[in-house]
């Protein structure tokens, strides 16, 4: 769903069109080989990645660097050529690397010889030296651009930056989170949790919206009264303040599991989670997120 929220150009300009329409990427016009989204924690390039190939129908290989690491001399190596060869059997095909920061970080002094071996085996696949790669596209993800290697960047021709999510993309996410579970929110409600959610992720929203989901189930264990209403013409009993009419002294353990109605799920318990947590992302990862996109961008999501 992250599609619908972000601008989909390089997206749709390295998987999906040349799929659907390989005869306009012929001779000098080729689709991109590499794209690297980038950008803070929680904003959800993992999701979207998965989510550009399945809108291109396309193999997806998923890997992170503890997936091609080995401790034994030569294993790494093999592992990331098996990698490539195997989404060159199965085009189109999407490899993704996720926290490849992890993998390809700068050179130095500092460098072990497996981290320089793994980078010149993945820089020569990428370059498809000796093998046909049309058809594979490389996908990157990474927190901290400005810790990769410069020769690993270059590789990715796109380089996107996922930001944190805007008003009305805050407002979807938390209609996504809440979903079918059943709720008293209004589009205002939703608009309001969005004003006051500035500077949150979508993990910061899910994490958020999962507290508040778990409210009514607070109020089920704390109660210490209930009351009985009718639903459907079935009696049932709810959570209710001691002073409530037709208040009944007893505990959740004393409710038979087909007799218990829920509470409605607030706002006020939306509100109350929203309170209780932080935003993730600091100011300064912000920063320096937004001073790598002016250098090394390509374009915002």
């Amino acid at each position: 769903m992250l599609l619908v929220l972000m601008r989909k150009r390089s997206a749709q300009e390295a998987v999906i069109l040349p799929i659907k329409f390989p005869n306009l990427f012929t001779g000098r016009r080729q689709p991109w080989k590499g794209i690297l989204l980038y950008g803070p924690p929680g904003t959800g390039k993992s999701y979207l990645a998965k989510a550009v190939a399945t809108e291109a129908n396309s193999t997806f290989f998923s890997v992170s660097s503890s997936d091609l690491v080995s401790k034994w001399m030569g294993e790494s190596e093999r592992l990331v050529k098996q990698l490539f060869n195997m989404a060159r059997e199965n085009k189109p095909a999407i490899i993704f690397i996720d926290e490849i920061d992890a993998l390809c970080g700068p050179r130095g002094e500092g460098e072990s010889e497996a981290s320089r071996r793994i980078k010149t085996e993945l820089l020569v696949q990428m370059d498809g030296v000796g093998n046909d790669t049309k058809g594979v596209l490389i996908l990157g993800a990474t927190n901290i651009p400005w810790q990769l290697d410069m020769a690993i960047r270059r590789r990715f021709q796109r380089r996107v930056h996922i930001s944190l999510p805007d008003t009305a993309a805050r407002m979807k996410m938390f209609m996504l989170n809440v979903g079918s579970t059943p709720c008293k929110l209004t589009q205002a409600d939703y608009r309001a949790l969005a004003e006051m959610t500035e500077g949150y992720s979508g993990s910061d929203i899910s994490i958020a919206v999962q507290d508040a989901l778990m409210q009514p189930v607070r109020k089920i264990q704390s109660a210490t009264h209930y009351k009985k209403v009718l639903l459907d013409d079935q009696e049932k009993l709810t959570p209710c303040s001691p002073g409530d009419h037709g208040a009944i002294e007893m505990s959740w353990v004393d409710v038979d599991a087909d007799k218990l109605l829920e509470p409605p799920l607030l706002l006020r318990d939306f509100v109350k989670a929203v309170k209780s947590s932080r935003p993730t992302v600091s100011e300064e990862d912000l920063e320096k997120n937004e001073e790598w996109t002016k250098k090394f961008g390509s374009e915002g999501a």
